[in-house]
């Protein structure tokens, strides 16, 4: 997580321009269609639109908006209705475009449903698998948009854009009265105070979440260091043994460092994503020990994978299988040779478990607390996808930082304006939903399918 320093006297700067616009004369008609919706994202993640205010009410509209800003993600949520001036063709990219904001993107069009994220938030398999999971035919747009929001809050990363922290204000006046602008600046300062307050709120609250979130980790990753320790004396390898060479005691050497440095990590450690760092260690050394155990059998030495999906103490996969959790989509996901055969053969895999309130559970039934702990093994890259639908990819929790994977360096939320690339905005078309013609995405968009 990247907690974002709030600067008070730009806020105050950012509030005072904006009260000032709200008081001064119009300069031109009101905008309409994906400009006005584009406009009001820049304010606050949920736009609906008048045409389109029988799907999603006020109430529910603001109970979505807290849920997000609550969160701290640069999610945007558009209700539009499916008329000419919202045309499918182009429609997520062109208000990604408008917006001018990283992050990611819904948009439920008349009765269809599409997303579309930049890759830095989300990547487009993640997309993908999160608009299937939650576009079902019949559902309304409540429904299909607080499942959206909650699986997709806990694993995409950054932070809200700093202009959600101001309402904007429409209207026409004739000028600034000197009464006007006093009540400006005790407005201001007042504004200034509540932030200053509760940005130190927030903070404090993070840091406590944090260490429990850290306690709780500090536990699993303890076992995985023992269980790599316990390998490496297993193993039993002597770089003076007959039949040793320079290779072999390379791959030993990098095995005892990456043990060294996990234990070194996890003592220092002192924020949950400094949890990655640990298990990132122990999973290069558990591909170090593979390599030299290829070596000392005359086997070519292994392909450089992810660690088994399943368990990671399992060391590196060796296939990849077809995996649906409870209540979710099927999924491609990287298994060790034993639990591949498991699959097989039908039966369940060995999957690592966890505590937690309800007895030892498989870690992705655990919440997005183990977050941190699984994005060293595999990845930010690749594991949203691999844990959409499961309990760690969707159940929304109050550390919203325990889900980004260690991901301190996302600069999300960022005002990027149309500078985007097509590669990196994922999403899909919107072609082939009831009711209107087909969505082209365009090139890049790796997201949702069918509208």
């Amino acid at each position: 997580m990247r907690t974002r320093a709030i600067s008070v006297w730009s806020a105050l700067a950012g509030l005072t321009l904006l009260l000032l616009l709200a008081l001064a004369p119009s300069a031109g008609a009101r905008a309409t269609g994906l400009s006005e919706a584009a406009a009001a994202l820049k304010q606050g993640p949920v736009y609906v639109d008048p045409g389109a205010a029988a799907q999603l009410s006020k109430a529910d509209a603001d109970a979505l908006a807290k849920k997000i800003k609550d969160a701290d993600k640069p999610l945007f949520v558009a209700v539009l209705p499916a008329n000419a001036q919202f045309p499918p063709e182009n429609l997520l990219r062109n208000l990604r475009t408008e917006t001018g904001v990283t992050g990611l993107y819904a948009v439920r069009l008349g009765d269809g449903f599409n997303a579309a994220a930049d890759r830095s938030v989300l990547s487009g398999d993640a997309v993908r698998n999160l608009v299937t999971d939650v576009r079902q035919p019949g559902v309304d747009a409540k429904t299909e948009l607080n499942n959206f929001v909650d699986q997709a809050l806990p694993t995409m990363r950054g932070s809200a854009p700093a202009s959600w922290g101001a309402a904007g204000t429409s209207g026409s006046g004739s000028g600034v009265p000197v009464a006007g602008l006093v009540i400006l600046g005790l407005v201001v300062v007042g504004v200034g105070a509540g932030l200053w307050t509760a940005s130190r709120r927030k903070r404090l609250r993070r840091e406590a979440e944090e260490r429990a979130a850290l306690d709780k980790l500090r536990v699993v990753v303890d076992e995985d260091i023992t269980a790599f320790g316990e390998e490496l004396e297993r193993l039993d390898f002597h770089p003076a043994e007959a039949g040793a060479d320079d290779a072999m005691r390379g791959d030993y050497e990098r095995a005892l460092d990456s043990y060294d440095r996990a234990k070194s990590l996890m003592g220092a450690a002192t924020r949950p994503h400094d949890v990655r760092g640990v298990t990132q260690a122990l999973e290069d050394g558990r591909y170090s020990l593979a390599v030299l155990a290829a070596r000392r059998e005359g086997r070519q030495p292994p392909e450089r994978r992810a660690p088994c999906f399943f368990d990671p103490r399992h060391g590196p996969s060796t296939a990849d299988r077809t995996w649906t959790p409870a209540g979710g989509a099927a999924r491609e996901v990287p298994v060790c040779a034993a639990d591949a055969a498991r699959l097989d053969d039908g039966l369940d895999p060995q999957a690592r478990t966890v505590e937690t309130d309800g007895g030892r559970r498989p870690y992705w039934e655990a919440g997005p607390a183990y977050g941190p702990w699984a994005g060293g093994y595999f990845g930010g890259g690749i594991l949203p996808g691999l844990l959409v639908g499961t309990m760690l990819g969707s159940m929304l929790s109050t550390p919203a930082y325990a889900a980004e994977y260690g991901g301190a360096d996302f600069q999300g939320g960022d005002v990027s304006g149309a500078d985007f690339g097509s590669s990196d905005f994922g999403s899909s078309d919107f072609g082939g939903f009831d009711g209107g013609g087909g969505f082209d995405g365009g090139g890049g968009f790796d997201g949702g399918g069918g509208f």
